[in-house]
Order: C-alpha cells, then structure tokens, then sequence
C-alpha cells in the first residue's frame, strides 16, 4: 500500500516538473525574480537571528556572596571560581598570606558547593578543618591562609529582581517566524532547481527538502514542548544546511537523501552531546570516553584508512565511508574542556599538551595538514583558556613551526601541494585548474547569481566541498555566498558575547573551541577558493557535502548551544525545578 502510494506520489510530482518546464515564460520569469527573492529572505532570515543573538545585555548572574573580615561583601558570579590575590581571579581578595591562585569554590546544579585548595601554600580549612575538597554549606566559615570568609546566599528578593531582570535583558525575535522565512526560501529554492534539473530528479529534490522543512519544524516543536525560546542558533544551522541541499541537488541529485540522513544523524549528536553537557558530573564521565574514542578513530583510521587525493582520511565499510577526523573534533573539545578545580592542576594542562600532540601527529601521518591546521588552532585556544599564559603559547607557536619546516625537509611531496597557491592562473590548467574555473565562476555569478541550478562549477571536481563557496557564488551570487560567510561569523560572535558571563568554564571553553573551529574551517574553504590560502580541502561548515562534516558541524553546534545563558533559551542548561 504504502508503495504504491509513493510510486504514485513520485508520477505526480514528475508531471507536475514536466508542465513547470513546458512553460518558457514562466520559467524566465521565475528564474528573475527568484534571484532577487531568495537574497531578499536570506537578508531576513540572517538579520534576524543576528538581532536576537547579539542583542542581549551581558550582566553577571550572581548567585551567592562572600563575606569578608571587613564586613564587605564580594558577588560569587560563576558556578566555578577561582579565590585568590591574582588579577585573573573570579574572586580577588588582597591579603598577603593568601595565594595568587587559592582556592576554587563551585557550585553544582542541585544548588550545592564545594571549596577545593588550587595548591596554595597557606592551605585552605572549612569550619577549622584542613580539607583538599569539601562540602560547604551557607553559613560556613572557609579560612584562606589564615584570613577567614563566610559564603552568604543571595535573598529571596534579590533572586527574584535577578530573574526579572535576566528576563528584560534576554531579547528574542519569533523564532516561528525566522523558521517560516526560511521555509519560504526553502520551497522558492526548490522549486527553482526543479525548473533547471531532469524531471527524473524531481521527486528526490521535493521529497528531501520537505524532509528538510519537516525536520526544523520537528526539532522547532520539541524544543516549544521543553518551554525553550531559542532557536536563532538552529535557524542559523539550517539556513546553511539549505544552501548545502540546493548544491547537491544541482551536482549530484542522487546523493540528496543521503544528505538528509547525515542531517538527522548529526541532530542525534546535537541532541546526545546537548544531554551530557546538561550536568557537569555527566559531562565529566563522557569526556573520559570521548578523549579515548578520539585515539581510537584516528588509530583506525590511519590503519584501514583509504588514501584519497593524497590524503588517508578516508574509512569505506561496504558501500559506506566517513572520516573519522570529522568526529574526532567533537573528541577533541570534550578532551580539551575541563571543570575549573581541573584546569589550575599542572598535570591536567600536560596530559592535554601530550593528547594534541597525539592527535596532530596522526593527521600529519595522515596527510591531512587542512584538518591538522584546525585543530591546532583549536587547541591554541583551548590552551589559552585554560592558563592564560603566552609565554608558553609562544613556545608551542616556534615548536610547531620547527617541525613544520622538518616536515617540508623530509618530504618534499608535502611541499609540491602547496605549490599553487599564489600561481593558480599561472597554472590553469594543471595544479590551479579548481581554483581558477572557481574564480571565474564567482565573476560570472555576479551578485545576484545565475539561478539555482544553471551553474557550471559542478563540472569541476570537488565543487561540492572544497569549492562550495564558489559554487553558492555561481548559482545564487556573491551577496548569497557572503550571507553563508555572515552566518558563521554572527555564530561566532554570539559566542565572543557569551563567554564571560557563562556559568561554568566547561560551557565557555567547550563553545569558544567550537566557534574556533567552525571559523576556521570556512576560512580555510572560503579564502582557499579565491587563493588567499592553499588549498587544503577542509569543508564548509553544514554547507560541504558529505555526512561526516554533517555530523561534526551540529556536534559542534551543541557545544554553543549549552554557552547561552540568555533566560529559556538553551535546552543544554535545565530551567529552575527540573530533574535531570
């Protein structure tokens, strides 16, 4: 029954592409002012969201207070603080005897604390006992190198004029609305590559991107159903994952369904790294085997791996393959991430050195440099986070750069890669021919483009992934292709708006590496289509075609998502009552 159904289903719509193409008219028509249409709702749908992401006020939350000798009073403004003389100090108190970095005072989601010693060397006492980490209670008198403090809840009242005014300071557009934007662009874009396509692909284009429209509406609705307002980030997401449909739907039909399985794949992972970063003893446990998964998929890989355009990234199960690079990013942030009464010990900071070190020499092995260059700026970033020291940041800047020139030394082949890059016209027809045919494709897109569908870029090898950019420029013009650019860019700095006022340094550290890589991922893709950097074949952020960057790109996502402090906003930070 149920096939019959969609055999019939498939003749209609077949017909239906048939009497659109019948019409010349209507298709000349069309074509003009769809391109005038589909920038004016992406203007609309990025603008949006860019309002509500950046228009919040960034206040700190305070959540207790700390009484000092002097009667004062200091705000508690994190979940993890740090107590001591240092100016980097969440909680800075000027007494002598006590500690640049002292102590760590956290607060849990069930509204517990505990104060833990930073290796201080006047120690740290609760109540006149010596502790390493203990409970503390309001009330409780903790004594920092003989200087003794007292943790004060906020009032009754406060805490109400806190929520309020949380509630004032959190700005959101309707996100129904931005969906139902996106969802106009969405049928205008299909419809438009049905006009320009075989007929014979017209019942995949139509039925993947109602499968499209059908899964934000989905997730929309459950994130309604959890009393959530936010979904200018997924907004976002999905106006790039749209841009990534219509390119393959114009190069390569066939493997549209297969895109929509990636993207229901990748809001599995969105959703499962959304839950364990829910609660910080979770997200603990799920960082130990993430950090182990990672080892193990780069290990696998550089073992089974398949070498494809001199890169081993590749892992083919039957008919199937992915890169398992991909998903080792989600590894890599949950490894780099870390709780604060972690991060001031040595031994954290060195055991995450070694484990970048071990996944940037399986790349190199590899010959992956593109994804080897992301995450080491990944972990730069990290690095800087977690110690704030430049000094050391520079060390590992020169050491890297050392072993990059022995690498060229030793093999030379890694050199002749590269050897395009500022030469691509002097080398059309041979290393620069993708680049050049990219370029005059985005000049005869202009800023309007040629319509969806009418490109000729996806002749091109790789003009689905490495050249994405170009291909968007083609079909749907410049102005489209920087709308892409735009988007990533606003998600990043929503996250640069975040981070100081986030709860908890896990959150902060985990979105500020995941916006990294996102940025340098479209910078990488974007500026080594116009020549500005090597090609190095690293994807367009939910844009590229393939499941694997699919499923990294939301993976990432989620680590953004548990950052937003703005009032209901993330389904990452659970509303006041909720279990776990």
């Amino acid at each position: 029954m149920i096939l019959t159904i969609m055999t019939q289903l498939q003749l209609e719509l077949t017909s239906w592409a048939k009497e659109l193409q019948s019409l010349p008219m209507l298709d000349t028509v069309f074509t003009f002012l769809m391109r005038y249409l589909l920038l004016l709702l992406a203007a609309v749908i990025v603008v949006r969201s860019a309002i509500s992401l950046l228009r919040f006020r960034r206040q700190p939350e305070i959540w207790a207070w700390v009484t000092l000798p002097t009667g004062d009073r200091l705000p508690v403004t994190h979940w993890e603080n740090i107590i001591g003389r240092g100016k980097r100090c969440d909680i800075q108190v000027e007494y002598p005897t006590i500690s640049r970095t002292h102590a760590v005072l956290t607060r849990y989601d069930d509204g517990s604390w505990t104060i833990g010693d930073a290796g201080s060397k006047g120690g740290v006492m609760v109540n006149g006992q010596e502790i390493t980490v203990a409970a503390l209670e309001f009330g409780d008198v903790f004594t920092l190198g003989g200087v003794e403090f007292t943790l004060v809840p906020i009032t009754q009242e406060q805490e109400i004029e806190q929520a309020e005014r949380r509630s004032e300071q959190t700005y959101f557009v309707q996100p129904g609305l931005s969906l139902g934007f996106l969802t106009l662009f969405q049928i205008f874009l299909m419809v438009s590559l049905v006009l320009h396509k075989d007929v014979s692909h017209a019942p995949t284009i139509f039925g993947t991107f109602f499968g499209l429209i059908a899964t934000q509406w989905g997730l929309f609705w459950l994130q309604k159903l959890a009393h959530r307002k936010g979904y200018d980030l997924e907004v976002l997401a999905f106006f790039l994952t749209t841009l990534g449909f219509s390119i393959i739907a114009s190069s390569t039909p066939a493997e549209l369904p297969k895109q929509l399985f990636a993207l229901w794949l990748g809001l599995a992972v969105f959703l499962v790294v959304g839950w364990s970063l829910r609660d910080l003893e979770r997200a603990k446990l799920v960082r130990y085997f993430a950090t182990g998964a990672g080892l193990l998929l780069l290990t696998g890989n550089l073992v089974f791996g398949t070498e494809i355009n001199g890169a081993k990234n590749w892992i083919y199960i039957g008919s199937l393959s992915f890169q398992p690079s991909e998903l080792v990013k989600i590894c890599f942030i949950f490894a780099g991430t870390s709780t604060l009464d972690r991060l001031v010990s040595k031994r954290n900071i060195v055991l995450f050195l070694l484990y970048s070190g071990a996944i940037c020499l399986c790349l190199a092995l590899m010959n992956d440099f593109g994804t080897a260059l992301v995450f080491f700026v990944a972990f730069l970033v990290i690095c800087y986070l977690r110690s704030g020291d430049f000094a050391t940041l520079s060390l590992i800047c020169a050491g890297t750069g050392f072993a990059g020139v022995l690498v060229l030394r030793f093999r030379p082949y890694i050199l002749n890669r590269f050897s395009a890059w500022g030469h691509v016209w002097e080398n059309a027809l041979t290393t620069g021919y993708q680049q050049t045919r990219a370029m005059m494709c985005i000049a005869a897109g202009g800023l309007l483009g040629l319509g969806a569908g009418n490109g000729w870029l996806r002749y091109v090898a790789a003009s689905d992934t490495d050249l994405v950019f170009a291909f968007i420029a083609e079909e749907l013009g410049l102005l489209m292709a920087l709308f892409s650019v735009l988007s990533v860019v606003c998600i990043c700095a929503f996250i640069v708006r975040s981070a100081p006022v986030g709860r908890s340094c896990f959150h902060t550290i985990g979105a500020c590496a995941a916006g990294t890589i996102l940025l340098m991922q479209m910078l990488l893709n974007v500026f080594g289509t116009i020549d500005f950097l090597p090609l190095t074949g690293v994807t367009f952020p939910f844009v590229s075609n393939g499941g694997s960057s699919m499923l990294s790109s939301w993976g990432l996502l989620a680590f953004i998502k548990a950052c937003d402090t703005r009032q209901n906003a993330s389904f990452a930070i659970r509303l006041p009552g909720q279990r776990r």
